[in-house]
């Protein structure tokens, strides 16, 4: 039996800032609060806490009082205020989130990705051109940290969809006003043959094609990744995908490796392997979520290799 691991599985770029600028900040001061989970993995978040890290459900769930004595960083000094440090993850966060810091006492260190930084903007700006009359139409997970803080940039006046039945709903219930303009943004780690779906369906609805804009809004590594991931799929005769329970970008990447491959198995970590899945005679590939660490996937590797 061989084992492959995906070279283009793991973090991305993102994920990888994040949880570098976090690891630096609990080097330097020996507390750090992070608003949710840094990463939608729960191996990678245990190694984080271990380190120090604490994660805040809500800024409601901020502790009255911080510690008075945080862990020496490595000049061996507490620097002032580090206890007080907020961690913004990757996913971002409404306006609204940035104030209620502050009010909290945090100091806001912010590690939004880029790409949804970018995001953000854009549907500012397109609230600027088309207010009062503009809609927002966003293809994503509802209730999702990212599409969140998407919705938060209109003060929450924003349609969220998750798939086409759902447009369907709110095309017949009037949620969605097709004689108006309408901007439609997605969530950076959707499919993108989803995403094209969507938006072909809606733009049939539209009553001039000139009241639609399409903002290509999926992160271009996750796109790329969905078509080398389906090829990865296919070249191996298993795949096993590791993910977080939690992970959006798990549940859309491991759907697609099981339309490719129906000996697709999905686990959080090496405890869920199960030696009946692997004839002696198969290629198995390993690969997982952008929230996935590289560490993991070969742990989970090496625990395949020692099956047989």
């Amino acid at each position: 039996m061989t084992v492959e691991i995906d070279r283009n599985s793991g973090f991305c770029g993102g994920v990888i800032r994040a949880i570098e600028g976090a690891e630096r900040l609990l080097a330097e001061n020996g507390c750090l609060y992070s608003l949710g989970a840094i990463v939608h993995n729960e191996a990678e978040l245990a190694r984080l806490h271990a380190k120090g890290l604490v994660t805040l459900t809500s800024l409601g769930a901020a502790p009255a009082s911080f510690p008075s004595s945080p862990k020496k960083g490595s000049a061996g000094k507490a620097p002032v205020s580090a206890q007080k440090t907020l961690l913004i993850r990757a996913h971002g966060e409404p306006p609204c989130t940035y104030v209620q810091a502050g009010e909290k006492g945090f100091k806001v260190v912010d590690f939004t990705c880029p790409v949804v930084l970018n995001i953000q903007k854009s549907i500012r700006e397109a609230a600027e051109r088309n207010a009062p009359e503009g809609q927002f139409v966003i293809f994503g997970k509802i209730g999702h940290a990212e599409v969140l803080g998407l919705v938060g940039q209109v003060d929450g006046k924003a349609v969220v969809i998750e798939n086409s039945a759902q447009l369907k709903q709110a095309l017949s219930d009037g949620r969605i006003d097709t004689s108006r303009h309408i901007d439609i943004f997605s969530q950076t780690t959707k499919s993108p043959v989803e995403y094209e779906q969507i938006c072909n369906t809606l733009a049939q609805k539209m009553a001039s094609p000139d009241l639609l804009a399409v903002h290509n809004t999926i992160c271009r590594q996750v796109a790329s990744r969905h078509r080398e991931l389906a090829e990865f799929a296919r070249s191996h005769d298993v795949v096993v995908f590791v993910s977080g329970r939690e992970s959006s970008n798990g549940k859309v990447l491991s759907e697609l490796c099981r339309s490719e491959n129906a000996r697709t198995y999905c686990i959080v970590d090496a405890s869920g392997l199960d030696p009946v899945w692997f004839r002696p005679e198969d290629n198995v590939g390993v690969c997982g979520a952008t929230s996935t660490p590289k560490w993991l996937l070969e742990e989970v590797a090496s625990q395949i290799k020692n099956l047989h």
